[in-house]
Formats: structure tokens, sequence, C-alpha cells
């Protein structure tokens, strides 16, 4: 996992290992308290995949490229022990969220026309968008079969989830090339595509952990301020970061018309002049865009406003957290909030 910044919590939380970046190994040591957990939720991640591996195996295979961080079955784990006591529902739940995790990546692969995903080649850049499209289908309705095994409330939030992620694709799609996107706009976006989901997980690893409503809807909370603030960050690296540390395509955003919260705020600080030009290189996907958007945040100082709202999100998400008591997954659930915003891949 990415250097988690101690500076709220006094120093390294119990069991985050700063040295490490992130990574299944760095997940395993920065997750320690439900490590086991994380692993029988994999092995029923892997069990469901088994029957397809006869007739497309390397294709199954392929997909460990796509399970990094863990953060999602991390999240919900970490939220019910913190609550109470895990169960083998949240077992089956943490890989249900996990295979809608992973569904998404692959199809938002063929979305963005992505080469790379964590070091590897995406599965449409293996097999096609065909293939790829159908294989984030089936994970999807692995996942569904998965929280059926636990019972119909969770069947029926998990839809509500799924919903809302699609939900915030397709808007996301739908608004390419809307230049004149608001910054409510991408925050009804984000909240759809990114958060809906970590919000599911506080959510559901408090609710099946026999937390209250109250204390569930907070975990809830938690888990979309920190979700949001995931995605700023995300979307900064994608202007900022470079594909050898991320790991992934970059700059797909720019080139697809896609407008993120720094660009947003950037064109709207800009005079009206050269707000307008800025548009039409967008638009035109003019020779040296990279270079003209980037001179044009460090102008307007747009890359330090979405980092400032990343950091809000971020400490929204961690005052939701005065609900737990204070125990070592309280902590690493702080930590979270912190190195979500911090990271670099």
């Amino acid at each position: 996992m990415a250097t988690v910044s101690p500076a709220t919590s006094g120093g390294t939380a119990p069991g985050l290992d700063p040295t490490h970046r992130s990574g299944s190994r760095a997940a395993g040591l920065a997750f320690a308290p439900v490590a086991a957990e994380i692993a029988e939720a994999e092995r029923i991640f892997d069990s469901t995949l088994a029957p397809h591996r006869g007739p497309f195996g390397p294709l199954i295979e392929h997909l460990k490229h796509y399970r990094g961080k863990r953060l999602r079955p991390a999240l919900l784990l970490l939220t019910a022990k913190a609550v109470g006591k895990i169960t083998p529902a949240h077992h089956a739940l943490a890989a249900a969220m996990e295979m809608i995790h992973t569904a998404t990546l692959v199809h938002d692969d063929v979305l963005d026309e992505a080469e790379m995903r964590r070091h590897a080649p995406t599965v449409n850049a293996g097999w096609g968008n065909k293939v790829s499209i159908l294989l984030g289908d089936m994970l999807f309705t692995h996942a569904f079969h998965l929280t059926s095994t636990v019972d119909g409330r969770a069947c029926q939030i998990t839809g509500e989830v799924t919903n809302r992620v699609c939900a915030g694709e397709l808007r996301q799609v739908t608004e390419r090339g809307n230049l004149e996107l608001t910054e409510a706009d991408y925050f009804a976006i984000i909240d759809g595509k990114t958060a809906a989901l970590t919000e599911c997980c506080g959510r559901l690893g408090a609710l099946y952990a026999g937390a209250s409503e109250d204390v569930a809807a907070k975990l809830g909370n938690y888990g979309r301020s920190l979700g949001l603030a995931f995605q700023i960050a995300d979307d900064l690296l994608d202007l900022v970061g470079t594909e050898d540390a991320a790991g992934k395509t970059l700059g797909t955003d720019l080139e697809q018309q896609k407008l993120t919260l720094p660009v947003i705020h950037c064109l709207n600080r800009l005079p009206p002049t050269e707000s307008a030009k800025l548009r039409d290189a967008i638009r035109t996907n003019a020779e040296g865009l990279g270079a003209r958007v980037l001179q044009a945040l460090e102008k307007t100082q747009s890359i330090a406003f979405a980092k400032r709202r990343a950091e809000e999100l971020a400490r929204s998400a961690k005052q939701e957290l005065e609900c737990l008591p204070r125990n070592e997954c309280r902590a690493i659930l702080e930590a979270i909030a912190e190195w979500s915003i911090r990271r670099e891949k």
C-alpha cells in the first residue's frame, strides 16, 4: 500500500506498513486484522469462477491483474470487525463486491480504450471488446448469485448499488464532449460510478455484523466520502501522474473529452477568452494539449483546489467513524481515508 500519512492518527495505524506500495502483498500487510477473511473472500471469488477455467482458462487467469488493493472487500470486512463479528455472510458479500468492482474495471477499459492496467495488458487489449463486455457481464451475474446465498436484503442492496454504478457510468459517457459540465454534474457522476460501491461496502459490513441502522448509515457515509475522495485523487493522477507509477493508461480523460474536477475548476477560473480557447483545444484534441492544460491548471491553482476538496472529503469520512469504538480496525479505516488522497496509483 502506498505510504499513509500519520498526520491525523499520531503515527502509523496498527496493521499498516507504510514501507510497502499498493498491491496484493501490501494489501495483506495493511489489512492484517482481516487478512484471513480477505483470503476467504478471494477463495470464494476463485471458486465461483472455477467452472469457467476449462473453456477459457487464460481469460479467467488474467483477471488476477485486475485484483490489486482489495480495498472494497477490506472495507466491508474492516467495518464488520470494527462493530462486531465477521460471519460467513461477510465473506460472500466481500467476494461479490470485488466481483462488481472487477466487472466495472473490465468495462471501463473498453470505454476508455485503455491498453494497460496494473502494469499488464487490459482484457480488451488481449481479447477484444466483445469478450471484455461479456466477461464483465458474467462477473456481474456471479456477484448477484453470490448475494442470493446470503438473503433477499443483500440482493436488494446490491441491486440498488449496481443501478447507481451503471447510471453513473452511463451519465459519464453521455456527458463526454460536454465542455460546460459543472462541478455538481461531476460529483453526481462520481457519486454513482465510484462512491456507490464503497458506500455499499461500509453499510453491508456493518449491517451483517449486527449494527444498528444508524451506525450502518454512518459507515455507509464513510464509504461514500472515501469513494468521492478516491475518485478525485484518481482523476488528478490521470492529469499529473506517470504511467510507470500508476500502472495503467493515463491521459484518457482529456482525450475523450471527459471533464474532471480540476479541469472544470480551471475552465471556470480562466478569463472568458482563454477559457474558450482551451475548450476549443480540448474539443479538437489540439497538439500539445496536455502541456496547455497543465499550464492552465497551474495558473488557476486548480490542482491545489481539487486536492483540497479531496482532503475535505477524507476528513468527512473520518468524522463518520466517531460512531465506532477506538480499536485497530477503526484506526486502519482512518488511515485508509488519508491514503486514498495521497496514493500514487
